[in-house]
């Protein structure tokens, strides 16, 4: 029972609470500066300022704006009663932010939205979503570079083992090239000769033939 009554106490003060929307920061402000310039309107209980991301800041800086780093694209702000909320985004939405005439927000404008039906709780499943999102498109794009890299490597490897294929053709070559040709001699036998006779025609064999047959000389 008791944790009932916490829990519908929580759901209560949950529905009396209002979230007002800033959808721009001004440069140089930051959360400790917005809750005290928004604390004169109102009890404020929690505050969030979204980091500016390397494309905002870099199309900042392009287009002549605030040329330093650590700035905030947007935030939320949650005020303990939701009437207060509404009536302070009426009252500041497209006025300007003011002050002194030298504070570095004086002609800067308020951009305010009260956010109707709107809870903490939505705002958190919203960064939630969106910080798994961001996780899940850098692991794709790392996964990407990852297989470019490999990609290039195997060309790397293809390239040096070709062209170590073709220094070593070219230094055959040149070797082959610096080398004289070898001219081998195979002795010849003397061929069999026709003796010519008066008498009748005999072939005879040649003296160097019987010799190496029968292992001494002979006359022709």
């Amino acid at each position: 029972k008791t944790k009932k009554k916490r829990l519908s106490r929580g759901a209560d003060n949950a529905d009396r609470r209002g979230v007002c929307y800033l959808s721009r920061v001004p440069p140089h402000m930051n959360p400790a500066t917005l809750r005290q310039i928004l604390s004169r309107y109102g009890e404020i209980l929690r505050l969030y300022l979204a980091p500016e991301g390397a494309a905002a800041e870099k199309r900042r800086k392009n287009s002549g704006g605030f040329r330093g780093k650590g700035g905030f694209s947007e935030g939320w702000v949650e005020f303990a009663d939701k009437k207060i909320a509404k009536r302070t985004a009426s009252t500041l939405n497209g006025e300007q932010i003011g002050g002194k005439k030298r504070s570095t927000f004086y002609y800067d404008i308020w951009n305010v939205k009260y956010l109707s039906k709107f809870k903490w709780d939505d705002l958190t499943e919203e960064i939630a979503y969106k910080n798994a999102i961001r996780e899940q498109k850098l692991s794709m794009e790392l996964s990407a570079a990852k297989r470019e890299r490999d990609f290039y490597l195997s060309k790397v490897d293809q390239a040096k083992a070709m062209r170590q294929i073709e220094e070593r053709l070219i230094k055959k070559r040149k070797i082959e090239g610096e080398m004289p040709k070898k001219v081998r001699h195979f002795p010849q036998k003397k061929p069999v000769v026709v003796v010519s006779d008066n008498a009748n025609n005999k072939a005879a064999i040649s003296g160097d033939i019987l010799a190496g047959v029968f292992g001494g000389g002979g006359s022709g």
